[in-house]
């Protein structure tokens, strides 16, 4: 909710609209829904929300969205993206790779992974980053569903 209350404020202030989507959100809606911008489709999207984090650990709803989510033109789920970006199985991109992909689920229409401009090679690093922080601290137990 607090989400969708932050975009609505941001959007009523006009410029360029902005989406009010979490990523539980948006598995919701690319599992169970349609991609038009309606009320109808965001309440249920809310009800399918609450359904999926009750039933759902965090993890389970991460693998879902990263394998259904659109991550080119026609080109849906994790490793599909792999294949097309570079040519390659998921398992076995680097983590420069796996970063980019990630760089570009903003808007995997605009963006290239593969030969990425300034905006996603800054936000591959920043992920890249992040995911050195993760591994470093010994977090990415959490990540891996390891105890």
């Amino acid at each position: 909710m607090e989400a969708i209350q932050k975009a609505l404020d941001h959007n009523a202030e006009g410029g360029r609209i902005r989406g009010g989507s979490t990523i539980s959100q948006q598995t919701a809606k690319n599992v169970f829904l349609w991609p038009s911008r309606d009320w109808v489709r965001k309440g249920l999207e809310a009800g399918y929300t609450v359904l999926i984090e009750t039933v759902w650990s965090k993890r389970r709803i991460m693998e879902v969205y990263l394998n259904v989510v659109e991550w080119a033109p026609g080109v849906y789920g994790a490793q599909a993206a792999s294949r097309h970006w570079f040519g390659k199985d998921a398992d076995e991109l680097t983590p420069r790779e796996a970063a980019r992909l990630a760089a570009i689920l903003p808007a995997p229409r605009r963006y290239k992974a593969a030969s990425p401009g300034p905006y996603v090679r800054r936000r591959a690093s920043r992920i890249q980053a992040a995911m050195g922080t993760v591994r470093g601290d010994g977090l990415n137990a959490c990540v891996l569903g390891r105890r």
